[in-house]
């Protein structure tokens, strides 16, 4: 059903771009284009489950865009233009829709259920890489971690993948309310944290054993 539910909302995507709009789209099937915002960012439904393509709507939306039934259900190759050559490169596959929570959620993530802290209309965002049902989003605040990250950038970021020397890591220090976003160097049986701008002062402190590890970042991407 996890695969049916993925297969869906990509088709989602391709109508919506054929249709021009969310809005138009959501014109089409005679729905509520509210509806379809909450489908497309996963917000959770009164049961606390991400908002999904029922078959109902599934069949709404195919016969809207004159679609034969059951197109909502099969994978798609890229758009072709006029002359049957693909004009849209084939975007990755989605492997889930994680939260974008705020830095001083993302220090106690270890130690909150996931199901009770978040609001309704917590944004949620697609993962083209596998990755555990614990991951979070952040999105990049300031310049430490520049030019490889920049500010406003999306960072997926997973408990569960082990934090290694050289990998960029979401950490809660002991000092602060919020977490913060670094590498990870392990030399000489110590761990340290390093900002990637070769400005940024203090550019590279030590971990104490008070400090947890968060999570490591396992994909970037960008908002547009």
């Amino acid at each position: 059903m996890r695969k049916l539910h993925l297969i869906r909302l990509q088709n989602l995507e391709r109508l919506i771009a054929e249709a021009g709009s969310a809005a138009r789209l959501a014109r089409a099937c005679d729905t509520n284009s509210s509806y379809l915002s909450q489908v497309r960012h996963q917000t959770p439904n009164e049961k606390g489950t991400p908002r999904t393509i029922g078959n109902r709507m599934a069949e709404k939306l195919e016969k809207a865009m004159g679609k034969p039934s059951g197109w909502m259900d099969t994978p798609h190759a890229a758009g072709a233009g006029e002359n049957g050559h693909a004009n849209v490169q084939k975007g990755p596959d989605l492997q889930g829709f994680f939260p974008l929570i705020s830095w001083v959620q993302a220090g106690h993530w270890h130690d909150v259920p996931r199901d009770l802290s978040l609001a309704e209309d917590t944004p949620r965002y697609p993962c083209p890489v596998l990755s555990s049902p614990d991951t979070f989003v952040l999105r990049v605040r300031g310049t430490s971690m520049e030019p490889k990250f920049q500010e406003g950038d999306l960072i997926y970021v997973d408990p569960s993948v082990s934090a290694d020397h050289g990998k960029y890591v979401v950490v809660q220090l002991d000092d602060s309310d919020e977490a913060t976003f670094k590498q990870l160097i392990i030399e000489g049986g110590k761990k340290y944290l390093k900002a990637l701008n070769p400005d940024w002062p203090d550019r590279i402190i030590e971990v104490n054993v008070k400090a947890t590890i968060c999570g490591v970042i396992i994909y970037q991407g960008k908002e547009v």
